[in-house]
């Protein structure tokens, strides 16, 4: 392309629906209640054009077992793959329909289910059931149209609950979950701009009103790439707000590498040979924490010689870093990492193992480097197989893959890209074909869009117009009309879901746990006068623990008062402070409604605690 860029992304969000789950009646919630299990290793096939996808080998390479645990009513023969699937939800489809209209997308005549092969586990079968629905819409963000190439229906994962040296444990509850999948043209150019298409884009998934909420229930996956770069794809980011670090962090990444790539051309550096070495005689006495337990194990210590490498794997004051890239290939054959000439000496390895393995190996050149590995023989093998592997690419620059999020907002590798040969046909769900008039019957019975419900709530409720951006962002809109309607408290509502739901937010509280029931509870009971407005963010950052309205009441002292009973703590309060009263006279309710609203906390609104207090003073003053 022409304009110039320093990094191009697209999105793919993949949202939960609201429905039973994709292919059976069972509920698409998740428990904790889990029973039995079966056991399975899976193993990569040949597609119908005759390849194996590069991606599900290098998953099956790992030589994992997996153990699955079901759930009762949220799990059945067809989640354990021991049923074919039942008819496609009928609702997951027309909530997909409804969303691909809302995008302006061109629905296809026929949806049709393909397999796509996973072999990590996630599935029982080995595979996803997907389907396209529709193709080329168009969102309106980020100042232009924003393409969007594909919405596909498909089936979520199963929930990982524990990993071992060889098994992996996961509970078949969210499997069989529908999803709408939304993948985006690669057209946003910075961090922030992702942001603001994925916040979009949810946006309108929402106001299908039959998505599911909070955390987990929504996911993006991100493809980023730079001039002289590579597609990177990020899996399964769940929170919005670390998008933009996501994006800033993997063009630093790249950028490093491309420089990485730049320095070993320069060298005229070829490729490593995977020359695996034992050099365990080396290090019979080292302390290294990792190295000593390898070897009590029976396990070995292996070198490989890179020349070519040194400085580039943790130099340049450490912005040079393919050394950790090569850890990450490594570990993900189950030993706990490597060690390179760059880092060394360190970790308990002295410099007089360092020029013993150097001198072992033979290391006379400028640039030369080695890379070792303590582990068993087999697992350090493969290690440092995949260490060099990564190191060679790094002659070339940024390799594709498949990265996973970690907390901080960097990645780490998880598998290659995976390739066409991943896909082929479902042959036990029959096409569901797409009349014109189902469509045409959507079309004229669409949602609102998100900003045509904010105009109404100003309009209608007198709130203001960030109020109602944040009510809808929340999908809160429904419930705050009832609260308005019912309880005449549209302003303490709106307060409540903008101001205190962001300071829950920023205290690491969920807000999206607390359901349509819980938050009309709360409401109610303030209507009824069984506690102050005061009190609401105090009670829901008791009930995002699970408990309910009238325990947390009960638990936080909340019940409200009489007037009677709050006028005589006010009195008391104004009579302890007489001498700062007839000092500041009527001044002084600004320095006591602290210790009013401290002493009754929320048991009395702070109107009617300001009135009270006002008559307290002008009484002791003989006012």
């Amino acid at each position: 392309m022409s304009e110039e860029y320093e990094m191009m992304c697209g999105i793919e969000i993949h949202q939960q629906l609201d429905t039973k789950k994709l292919f059976c009646d069972c509920e698409s919630n998740l428990t904790e209640e889990a029973a039995g299990g079966i056991y399975r290793r899976l193993r990569p096939t040949t597609s119908e054009m005759g390849e194996v996808d590069r991606a599900a080998l290098a998953q099956f390479m790992r030589g994992y077992g997996y153990r699955y645990q079901s759930c009762p009513c949220e799990t059945c023969l067809v989640e354990l793959d021991e049923e074919p699937p039942h008819e496609v939800n009928a609702d997951a489809l027309e909530t997909t329909l409804i969303f691909s209209e809302l995008i302006g997308a061109s629905v296809i005549d026929e949806v049709q289910f393909m397999r796509k092969i996973v072999v990590d586990g996630s599935n029982t079968s080995g595979f996803q059931r997907t389907s396209l629905v529709a193709v080329d819409g168009s969102i309106d963000a980020i100042g232009k149209k924003v393409g969007i190439l594909s919405v596909c229906l498909e089936e979520d994962a199963c929930r990982k609950i524990e990993t071992t040296a060889d098994e992996v444990t996961w509970r078949t509850d969210r499997l069989g979950i529908p999803l709408i999948e939304v993948a985006t043209a690669p057209d946003m150019r910075t961090p922030e701009e992702v942001l603001e298409v994925a916040s979009r884009i949810g946006s309108l998934l929402r106001a299908t009103k039959r998505v599911k909420r909070g955390l987990g229930t929504i996911r993006e996956d991100l493809n980023i790439s730079i001039p002289e770069g590579a597609r990177i794809e990020i899996k399964g980011v769940q929170e919005l707000r670390l998008l933009p670090d996501f994006v800033s962090n993997e063009v630093k990444r790249q950028k490093m590498l491309v420089r990485v790539r730049d320095i070993l051309r320069e060298r005229g550096t070829k490729p490593a040979a995977v020359e695996v070495v034992d050099a365990t005689e080396i290090f019979k006495d080292c302390d290294a924490k990792v190295i000593a337990a390898a070897l009590k194990d029976k396990g070995k210590v292996l070198a490989v010689r890179l020349p070519g490498f040194a400085g580039v794997m943790n130099g340049d004051n450490k912005t040079l870093r393919l050394g950790s890239e090569m850890a990450q290939y490594a570990r993900t054959v189950g030993v706990k990492g490597i060690f390179h000439s760059d880092e060394l000496p360190n970790y308990g390895i002295e410099q007089s193992y360092v020029d013993r393995l150097r001198e072992f190996l033979g290391m006379t050149g400028e640039f030369d480097a080695f890379v070792i590995c303590a582990a068993s023989e087999k697992k350090a093998t493969v290690a440092l197989e995949l260490a060099v592997k990564r190191a060679n690419a790094g002659i070339e620059g940024v390799p594709e893959e498949t990265r996973d999020p970690l907390p901080d907002g960097t990645t780490r590798y998880s598998r290659p890209l995976p390739g066409a040969a991943r896909m082929y046909p479902e042959t036990d769900v029959p096409p569901t074909p797409i009349p014109a008039a189902r469509l045409e019957r959507i079309k004229n019975n669409l949602p609102e869009f998100p900003e045509q419900i904010e105009a109404r709530l100003v309009k209608d409720y007198g709130i203001n117009a960030q109020q109602a951006h944040q009510i809808v962002r929340q999908s809160r809109d429904d419930l705050f009309c009832q609260i308005a309607s019912e309880f005449d408290l549209a302003s303490v509502a709106a307060t409540t879901f903008q101001n205190t739901f962001q300071e829950l937010e920023h205290e690491g509280i969920d807000t999206d746990l607390f359901t349509y029931d819980d938050l009309y509870a709360v409401f109610s009971g303030l209507k009824a006068g069984k506690f102050a407005k005061e009190a609401i963010p105090a009670i829901l950052k008791e009930m995002a623990k699970g408990t309910d309205l009238e325990t947390t009441v009960k638990k936080l002292g909340l019940s409200a008062v009489d007037a009677g009973e709050a006028a005589a703590i006010i009195e008391k309060i104004v009579s302890e402070r007489a001498d700062f009263v007839r000092e500041k006279g009527m001044g002084a309710i600004g320095g006591l409604m602290g210790p009013v609203m401290g002493a009754l906390r929320g048991k009395i609104d702070g109107k009617q605690a300001n009135e009270l207090l006002t008559a307290a003073i002008r009484k002791l003053l003989g006012q």
